[in-house]
């Protein structure tokens, strides 16, 4: 049995055709960087924790809610999604969360929601302990995350920030507690 393989030859792209796919890939290009330019800038809003109240848990997980500031520096409104969370207490992450529902910023405004976070204070306590026995003792609390946007350019804006919280607020747990200073 006798196989005749002969080769089939490529097509050839004419000259003009890849030219047209070059022009449009640098046109694509310009366009595309066009809108970057275009686009406005958008600064990172400022988070401030307000509040603290317990909703309940074991030994070994608490849910907590979280009341917060979100200031907009932006000249223009900003859609929020939603904010993801973790804060630290004495440098160790004790809860992290993510907003119960969207909201809006008004511009160079400030807007106030509440998420409810997860936490195991028994991880935190290595770090509250040798505090508790002063009563005006503060720890210092760091909130960062991720601010998620409803907009079509922007996703996602990153945000880092600290602050100090009395002791004697968290000892007042599951009262509603206002939070320290920046």
């Amino acid at each position: 049995m006798n196989l005749d393989v002969t080769p089939v030859p490529m097509p050839i792209v004419p000259r003009r055709r890849r030219a047209v796919g070059a022009g449009a890939c640098a046109i694509a290009a310009i366009v595309l960087s066009a809108c970057s330019t275009l686009a406005p800038r958008v600064a990172t809003p400022r988070l401030t924790l307000t509040g603290i109240e317990l909703l309940g848990g074991n030994l070994f997980q608490q849910d907590f809610r979280l009341d917060l500031r979100i200031d907009n520096p932006n000249a223009h409104a900003l859609p929020i999604e939603r904010v993801r969370a973790r804060l630290r207490l004495g440098g160790e992450q004790v809860a992290s969360g993510t907003s119960l529902r969207p909201f809006i910023i008004p511009p160079m405004g400030a807007a106030r929601f509440q998420m409810t976070v997860s936490a195991n204070l028994a991880a935190g306590m290595a770090a509250l302990a040798p505090r508790l026995g002063r009563s005006t003792a503060t720890i210092p609390y760091e909130l960062d995350g991720v601010v998620r946007l409803d907009l079509p350019l922007f996703h996602s804006l990153p945000f880092h920030e600290r602050g100090t919280l009395p002791l004697r607020d968290l000892c007042a747990m599951p009262c509603r507690t206002p939070v320290g200073s920046h």
